[in-house]
């Protein structure tokens, strides 16, 4: 659980933070929060939330604890786009044909499968949670029926804040990385002041945005600490930060089920539940395995399929790993994600073609 502190003298804030990898901080008006190297900033008067992730090791290290975004800043995997616009599946192809017959192969096997592109995302060990996060609110945004479908995807996403508060999490721990979410779901069918709803390139927009904007009120009290500068990080890694939550809650809440398969990802040598999530499903820049991938659809009721690029089809093939949590019938067009080694992107097929096969099957 969190521990709470009020304090008035900001030369305790160091004092405060080192007691626990999980602490609030009230300063006047503000409260911090502090989940290892990221800290949530609320205001009391203006109800907002900022996130910020440290970019300095400013913030104190705390004993025992693991740094949420350790890859955050490498210096060439922050020069990429959080994620990109779709790019013709011939990209790809022209990348490996100097070298990986197979692969080649295989790039075409997903073409003839009618694939036509890639949306790519940065290799920075959240790759997954961004590209099934994208993946799915896309999905909801070309559903044919999108009202039901949005419908059902915000009074599951209500539902997980009950699995999340069973897990031992505190409100003010997800509250904000949940609004997010449930925000961006939400303006598909329900229209900003401005008329617009969600479209794939606003939602586009939002996940590209890694940096935000500094608000000049938040300085004085954050100057006096000593704590900046700070990366301002929205929408995008909060949704990533929400699913990492959602996942871990989902292991720790069951983990008998869980446990025989949680192996550390280096030396195979298994993992207790707990362990397991703080260091390799909470924590940023881990990335998942099936494991992860099982629990999250699962709590998500998420029907994904995930093609391995990995050269080791003799014929060309691609094999497809499916995770399945709800009947095909009543998941039209699941989201498919490319796997290569140690990354994951979204696969895209041309959507004229996925209407005309709807109105096929609406048709027998």
């Amino acid at each position: 659980m969190i521990d709470a502190f009020s304090i008035t003298n900001h030369a305790d804030w160091n004092l405060a933070f080192a007691s626990s990898s999980l602490s609030t901080v009230q300063l006047n008006d503000i409260t911090v929060f502090c989940l290892r190297d990221v800290l949530k900033i609320r205001s009391s008067s203006k109800g907002l939330a900022y996130v910020f992730v440290d970019t300095t090791g400013a913030i104190p290290a705390h004993t025992g604890s693991h740094r949420i975004c350790p890859n955050i800043l490498d210096e060439s995997a922050s020069k990429r786009p959080l994620i990109t616009e779709v790019f013709p599946l011939e990209v790809l192809r022209e990348e490996y044909k100097n070298g990986s017959g197979t692969f080649v192969q295989q790039i075409d096997y997903l073409k003839s499968l009618g694939f036509t592109g890639i949306r790519r995302t940065r290799g920075d060990g959240d790759c997954f949670y961004r590209s099934l996060a994208f993946a799915w609110i896309e999905r909801l945004i070309h559903s044919p029926k999108q009202t039901l479908d949005v419908a059902k995807a915000h009074s599951l996403l209500d539902s997980t804040l009950l699995i999340l508060k069973a897990a031992g999490f505190q409100e003010m721990v997800f509250e904000d990385f949940y609004d997010v979410l449930i925000s961006l779901v939400r303006q598909i069918v329900v229209p900003e002041p401005n008329g617009s709803t969600l479209t794939t390139e606003i939602l586009l927009e939002a996940f590209q945005d890694a940096e935000g904007k500094w608000d000049d009120a938040y300085a004085p009290p954050l100057m006096q600490t000593g704590l900046i500068p700070f990366l301002i990080v929205i929408v995008s890694n909060c949704i990533v930060v929400f699913l990492r939550l959602l996942t871990s809650a989902v292991i720790r809440t069951d983990p008998d089920s869980y446990a025989p398969f949680l192996f550390h990802p280096e030396t195979s040598i298994q993992v207790p539940p707990q362990e397991f999530c703080e260091r390799f499903v909470e924590a940023c820049g881990k990335e998942a395995d099936h494991v992860q991938i099982t629990a999250l659809t699962k709590i998500l009721k998420l029907n994904i399929e995930v093609a391995y690029l990995d050269g080791h089809g003799a014929d060309g093939s691609v094999n497809f790993v499916q995770f399945h949590n709800v009947p095909p019938e009543d998941f039209d067009n699941p989201p498919v994600l490319l796997y290569r080694p140690g990354h994951y992107d979204i696969l895209e097929r041309d959507r004229r073609s996925e209407k005309n096969d709807l109105d096929r099957a609406e048709r027998f």
